[in-house]
């Protein structure tokens, strides 16, 4: 009996361990100038650019904070870091622009690890309402 169920546990322990996807090849990084085009394209793109001196002067403004941000800076750097691009684009951008580039949905916060998807926090939160009476 024993020796069975030896077995049975190594057979469901190696059936485990090979059902395990394979570790994948890390990403391969950006370089300053590649992760500065992305930008200053995803830029252009949403807010509608189409003049070349601005492009050209957005992508030289991502490309400076782009080798800045190599450097492997600290929390309070990079803090400071996305303080300085967003004080520099408030003066390249014309308020409304600046405005919808604020308010722009990939600007939001992402959803930390583990946090609940479906309803909203205020359905969440909201306690059922008891049964009608069925009489």
């Amino acid at each position: 009996m024993k020796k069975l169920l030896s077995l049975l546990s190594i057979a469901l322990f190696s059936g485990m361990i090979m059902a395990q996807e394979p570790v994948s090849e890390p990403r391969p990084q950006r370089t300053p100038q590649e992760e500065a085009l992305k930008q200053t394209m995803r830029l252009v793109r949403e807010l509608g650019i189409t003049d070349s001196v601005r492009i050209d002067t957005l992508y030289r403004m991502h490309l400076k904070y782009a080798l800045v941000r190599q450097k492997g800076l600290s929390r309070a750097q990079n803090l400071e870091r996305m303080q300085a691009i967003h004080n520099e684009l408030k003066s390249l951008l014309t308020p409304e622009e600046f405005e919808r580039f604020m308010n722009h949905p990939a600007e939001l916060p992402r959803r930390p690890q583990g946090a609940s998807v479906g309803a909203p926090a205020k359905l969440r939160e909201r306690k059922p309402t008891p049964p009608a009476d069925p009489r």
